[in-house]
């Protein structure tokens, strides 16, 4: 599966029979497994038998290139001597057939390396062992070391056999994946006793702790581990004893790397191991990369800490677990109710893909073979005392015989399973993002990182370019000045994503997370958002939550509300001994609510902080009258039929003003986050604009002016204290919630719709002021973007905030410039920041017009030297700067259009910019000067290219 569009897609079906490469994947499996486990079964059944599976060498294909996930243009594979004219048969069958997948390609390659950093021995084909060992494979080549990968046990040919053994005695380190069924598989007590011998052994223990692995408890069946997998294990493959021994025992020799990959400990055991083999190796720069890496990653992979008091959601878990991965494992299976196996969606096309992946071919394979042997899938069932698997009887999906049209619409819309992506959807409030982040918290050990993305449309591209930090990829734009052929604007912007998206499409796996996804499409430029992923079906899973009922043509997973008692448990909190007539109040509550999870929450943080009863809090929420506000868009479809909820939040405002008095910081701070981006905000910034805003009694802010004066000398100090209070308070009634980031705190998305709504006159220029004063361009640059939106109106949104011309001028060169300039060379967001700097531009044109237009007043009049008829007139100084900041704009702009090759419009705006500093400045000034030298090299280059392309 490829995400629509993307690059890799358009690979042509010759390249992918014919391709041949020297190095190596674990697996002879279709293309789409997500797995990487060979099945010999399923392959014979399309017509040709596939032998037993070895691993070329690894390292000598570039980490760099794109990695076509068990598709067939990345790893190549040997097979026994005989099978290549039967497999080159089946090709010729598939082209005269035309078939929708490409069979596994064949590589003997007579290219081998003279020594390898590592010998990676694995013996399995269970998928979370394959999964894993892929991973460190893959891990340890994007670290420059090389690897041999094998398993010995799925060979035949001796020849193979031998180049294994040479490249088991020039590696230098030897690290065998060990599990309960290792010990019994010859060929694995042989590469412990031959990597013992030269004290190179690295065992990883995987499902298995170093403590199990003594002889006598293998050999005399000890413990519930070994009570089914134990024995004389030699006797099994006609070994001898003291050899057998011989081999365990050397584990105990190789106990200062304990390396145990248990089922919560994936990414902690593989990054060990990659350090201390960089460091037996000599690889002092990657162990200090790894260093900083993992200390960044410590601070800012999850955007929230993790909710110690989640509640429920055990069934929406497991089922994520089985669309993302295919299976289930650990204690999913005891807190799964119940997990029907479901038909595969067949024939199913993500987007504008045509093409049928070969995994669903094989598991079709495996589906009829299961079927003809009788085997039939399981579900899962929770009793009060134990899960007991039931045998269900597996209603297949058959196809109509009719040809006609309709027989397609027929098909029932199922979910996929095992693919790698997954969508939740609900209504705003019912715990979509408590959802993802339990998730991505419970099962972040099996991916390298989890890589959180806010999906709001106007910030989705930004969001996903920032991830180049934690990826280590340059997505700033090239420098195709000079160059026969230029990049247009569009084209530098696809190079960057795909670049972060070539990192996401590697074998190591990632878990991106799109929070809150409000369009199948990007803000700016109508594209897709599922172009910017990768494709699907390879280890990077993706996780979507949205209020959309579909996103492409992906079944999601409608989130239910809460059952009665996960509700009342979340509505109690801290106190559980209400009489039956209380509880009774708290079920209407529960209804009225609208059962949503964010209004129970704050319920139960209004009963556990305060000494109220749940009669009386119902009547003081039905005592307080809903303000009537104007509903419109269908983001507020949720608030105009909850008013309930809304009243829940004006209690919540009275509660806060009768703790610290009239307008208390706490409520301003929510009036004023509905302006700022849906982003964590600072709580310093956030407090700095609730204290901007405009008071109704102007007596009480001239006190307070008067105290704040008298007080100068503690204001930091009380200012802080104030600050944390009114914070904490917002924390507690769970009105926000607290951010990984230090001082930050982030608003759910309906109360900052209502906030909007609610908002007093002046809440959105206390917010523009206090980020254009205080606000970090490194830091903060998502809020200076909502300053933006406010200031000028993008598409066809009205200008919310007015200002004066010296607050106009101030803000585009201490922000707008800084901005623009930033989004376009870092990021390479080229239409973004010119249309900002577009915007700009006409902004300060109205401002100047309005500077030369006559006014007329009472004073211009009486003035005894003569009327003044114009602003530019009354305030010259500031007329000038005005003209000066607006041919600065204009030849910036004519700079970034230079690189992306729009000549025409780059010529026009630098000749008004130097007609502009003609007159203010004159000719003989240095930016005079200077912007007639970006005219001669914006014609020069036009020349060239004029001449290259003639």
């Amino acid at each position: 599966f490829f995400s629509p569009r993307s690059s890799t897609c358009q690979l042509s079906e010759s390249a992918r029979f014919d391709v041949q490469c020297d190095s190596t994947n674990l697996s002879a499996d279709p293309p789409s497994s997500s797995s990487g486990i060979p099945d010999p079964e399923c392959l014979a059944n399309v017509g040709f038998a596939v032998p037993d599976v070895s691993l070329m060498p690894a390292a000598c294909v570039s980490s760099d290139l794109p990695k076509f996930d068990h598709s067939s243009c990345t790893y190549g594979h040997l097979h026994d001597n005989g099978f290549s004219g039967i497999i080159e048969k089946h090709r010729r069958h598939i082209r005269s057939h035309d078939m929708m997948f490409s069979p596994v390609p064949i590589s003997f390659s007579s290219y081998q390396q003279s020594s390898y950093d590592v010998y990676i021995g694995l013996h399995g084909r269970k998928p979370s062992l394959l999964r894993f060992t892929n991973w460190l494979r893959a891990e340890l080549e994007v670290q420059g070391m090389s690897c041999f990968v094998s398993d010995r046990a799925r060979f035949r040919n001796s020849r193979k056999h031998g180049r294994i053994e040479r490249a088991m005695d020039v590696s230098s380190f030897g690290v065998l994946i060990l599990t309960k069924k290792s010990f019994r598989n010859p060929y694995t007590i042989e590469e412990l006793r031959f990597f013992s011998s030269k004290k190179t052994l690295v065992p990883i223990y995987f499902d298995l702790n170093m403590g199990d692995c003594l002889v006598r408890d293998i050999v005399e069946k000890r413990g519930e581990l070994w009570e089914k997998h134990g024995g004389e294990l030699w006797i099994s493959y006609g070994g001898l004893e003291k050899e057998w021994k011989e081999a365990v025992n050397g584990l105990v020799r190789a106990d200062a790397w304990k390396l145990e990959a248990l089922e919560g400990c994936w990414r902690d055991c593989i990054l060990q191991a990659v350090t201390h083999l960089a460091m037996r190796l000599g690889r002092r720069s990657v162990v200090d990369r790894l260093t900083k890496w993992r200390e960044k990653v410590d601070k800012e992979e999850f955007p929230f800490p993790r909710n110690e008091n989640f509640i429920g959601r055990k069934k929406e878990l497991s089922e994520l677990e089985f669309i993302l991965f295919g299976d289930i494992s650990g204690e999913s299976e005891r807190d799964y109710f119940e997990l029907k196996a479901r038909s595969k969606r067949k024939h199913l096309t993500i987007g504008w893909s045509k093409s049928r992946s070969l995994e669903e071919r094989r598991r079709e394979c495996n589906w009829e073979n299961g079927s003809r042997k009788g085997k039939e899938p399981v579900i899962w069932k929770e009793s009060e005392k134990e899960i007991e698997m039931q045998s269900t009887e597996r209603q297949r999906y058959q196809r109509p015989r009719s040809s006609g049209r309709n027989s397609r619409r027929k098909r029932p819309a199922k979910f996929i399973y095992g693919k790698g992506i997954a969508c939740v959807t609900g209504d705003s409030g019912i715990g979509k993002t408590e959802l993802l982040l339990e998730f991505a918290y419970r099962y972040h050990q099996r991916y390298k990182m989890v890589l959180w993305i806010g999906g709001e449309s106007r910030y989705i591209r930004q969001n996903y370019l920032n991830l180049w930090s934690f990826l280590d990829v340059d997505v700033r734009v090239e420098n195709c000045i000079g160059k026969r052929q230029m990049k247009s604007f569009e084209e530098q912007e696809e190079v960057a994503i795909s670049r972060v998206r070539k990192e996401l499409m590697r074998n190591i796996p990632f878990l991106v997370v799109i929070d809150n996804l409000e369009s199948e499409k990007d803000w700016w430029d109508q594209k897709f958002v599922m172009d910017l992923l990768p494709r699907f079906g390879g280890e990077t899973h993706i996780l979507i939550s949205t209020r959309l009922p579909r996103v492409m043509n992906l079944e999601p997973l409608k989130l239910s509300y809460l059952s009665g008692v996960e509700a009342m448990s979340l509505m109690q909190g801290s106190v559980k001994d209400y009489p039956i007539a209380e509880i009774d109040v708290l079920r209407v509550i529960e209804e009225k609510v609208g059962r949503l999870t964010l209004g129970l929450a704050i319920v139960g943080a209004i009963l556990s902080e305060l000494p109220i009863n749940p009669s009386r809090l119902l009547d003081t929420i039905n005592r307080l009258l809903s303000r009537d506000f104007s509903w419109s868009g269908r983001e507020a479809h949720s608030l105009r039929k909850n008013t309930f909820l809304l009243q829940l939040f004006e209690v919540c405002f009275s509660i806060f003003d009768h703790a610290d008095g009239p307008t208390s910081l706490a409520t301003r701070m929510v009036q004023v986050s509905g302006w700022f981006a849906p982003a964590a905000i600072p709580v310093s910034l956030l407090a700095l604009a609730a204290h901007k805003i405009p008071e109704k009694h102007k007596g009480t802010r001239f006190w307070r002016k008067l105290l704040r004066s008298l007080t100068c000398g503690f204001s930091s100090c009380y200012s802080k204290r104030f600050e944390s209070g009114a914070s904490s308070m917002l924390l507690r009634f769970n009105l926000a919630r607290s951010s990984t980031k230090e001082g930050y705190i982030h608003f759910n998305e309906v109360i900052r719709m209502y906030a909007r709504r609610r908002g007093v006159t002046g809440v959105s220029h206390a917010m523009v002021q206090a980020v254009v004063s205080h606000a970090s361009l490194s830091h903060h640059s998502e809020h200076i973007w909502a300053v933006c939106f406010l200031l000028f109106g993008f598409g066809n949104d009205p200008t919310v905030v007015e200002l004066r011309v010296s607050e106009l001028l101030y803000i585009v060169k201490e922000v707008i410039l800084p901005l623009a300039i930033r989004t376009f060379m870092v990021f390479s967001r080229c239409s973004a920041a010119l249309e900002l700097l577009r915007l700009c531009t006409d902004a300060l044109e109205a401002a100047d017009q309005a500077f030369v237009t006559p006014v007329e007043k009472w004073l211009d009049k009486s003035l005894c030297w003569g009327p003044i008829r114009t602003n530019a007139q009354l305030n010259p100084c500031l007329w000038q700067e005005l003209a000066v900041t607006r041919a600065t704009v204009l030849e910036t702009r004519a700079k970034l259009m230079l690189r992306g090759g729009q000549f025409d419009i780059g010529d026009d705006l630098i000749r008004k910019a130097i007609f502009i500093r003609n007159s203010i400045s004159g000719e003989d000034h240095p930016d005079t000067i200077s912007a007639r030298e970006t005219l001669s090299k914006l014609t020069r280059v036009l020349a060239n290219v004029q001449a290259h392309t003639s």
